[in-house]
């Protein structure tokens, strides 16, 4: 690790709900929440996942016989949901350079590779420049979160370079993949993020245990999501009712250093921005005694196999823009590092 990577920095989690389906609205949102934590020095800002426009809360309630109420809510969601790159990408680049901070954004992304009516659970890199650098689909869905969201593949199973730190990231039941977890701790990841619905135990002692078995601090952003948020032109609201439940989503977010320890949270029940300094010694210092992949990996014995490629399903020369509502006769070019 160089010596500018040994000085402290400062992150921050956006435990905050979105506007629900509202993409517009929410994006505004998150950018004052980029402004804001840019101000109080913090060098890099992590969101929920599916933040923009918000998780597909429905999938839980609804039976799968209320065909034409699941096809709305749907098309909610995808007229809602973010192309990358896109006029709402560009915006996000622009705040970020602006405030002078980094950004790990959750989002449900229209695929623009293919038909464009699919969607992906997709966490968003860009850095203080405002450049994306790379994004991540959710390689493995939770049962009824398969009704709204495509598998992504190994072609976006990455981690990225930042002045300050390797970071990467999963989603969801991606944490429970020994795997998933065992590359991202093979190619560097200081900082792991972790973006997930769950919250309580046993997820706080799953971040607990990500942080001491990779020796990385963890940002676990929880979501957080009050029934009053959920507009009441909704009609799932009725299928939710039963529930009895104010808060759909609790929070729970925490950050945990390289020992496993809590150094911020659990931030509970409320909306707000967790801050805590990151001490880039504890990244590398702890390691002697265990690195699951290095010195304790025992290559001889094991070996881990990543299928990198990109699955299309056509191969044509023609390809949508990626920008929300057009098309284009260009190729989308890669984003950098895909």
């Amino acid at each position: 690790m160089s010596p500018m990577h040994n000085a402290p920095f400062t992150v921050a989690l956006a435990q905050v709900a979105p506007v629900f389906l509202d993409r517009t609205a929410t994006l505004e949102k998150a950018c004052e929440l980029m402004v804001d934590a840019g101000h109080a020095g913090a060098r890099l800002i992590v969101f929920p996942a599916a933040f923009i426009p918000g998780y597909p809360e429905w999938i839980w309630s609804i039976p799968p016989g209320e065909e034409p109420l699941l096809n709305e809510l749907y098309r909610h969601l995808l007229a809602n949901a973010v192309s990358i790159p896109s006029e709402t990408t560009d915006r996000l680049c622009r705040i970020a350079q602006r405030a002078r901070i980094n950004v790990v954004m959750g989002m449900s992304e229209r695929d623009t590779e293919n038909s464009g009516t699919t969607c992906y659970n997709t966490l968003l890199y860009i850095n203080a420049q405002g450049q994306i650098v790379g994004k991540h689909r959710a390689l493995v869905l939770t049962e009824a979160e398969r009704l709204v969201w495509a598998q992504g593949d190994g072609n976006t199973l990455l981690v990225h370079q930042f002045p300050f730190s390797t970071m990467s990231g999963l989603i969801g039941g991606e944490h429970y993949l020994p795997l998933a977890r065992h590359a991202l701790y093979a190619w560097g990841t200081q900082l792991y993020i972790a973006a997930a619905t769950e919250h309580g135990e046993p997820w706080l002692s799953t971040l607990r245990h990500i942080a001491k078995e990779g020796r990385v601090f963890v940002l676990g952003c929880g979501m957080i999501l009050h029934a009053d948020d959920l507009p009441e032109s909704y009609q799932f609201k009725q299928f939710s009712s039963p529930r009895k439940r104010a808060w759909l989503h609790r929070g729970d977010s925490v950050i945990a250093n390289p020992d496993g320890e809590f150094i911020a949270g659990p931030l509970q029940e409320q909306e707000g921005i967790l801050y805590a300094e990151i001490d880039p010694r504890q990244m590398s210092g702890p390691r002697w005694m265990l690195d699951v992949a290095g010195h304790d990996a025992r290559p001889d014995i094991f070996h881990l196999t990543i299928q990198r490629e990109l699955h299309a399903i056509l191969q044509a020369p023609e390809m949508r823009s990626g920008r929300e509502g057009e098309t284009s006769q260009e190729r989308k070019p890669s984003l950098p590092g895909l």
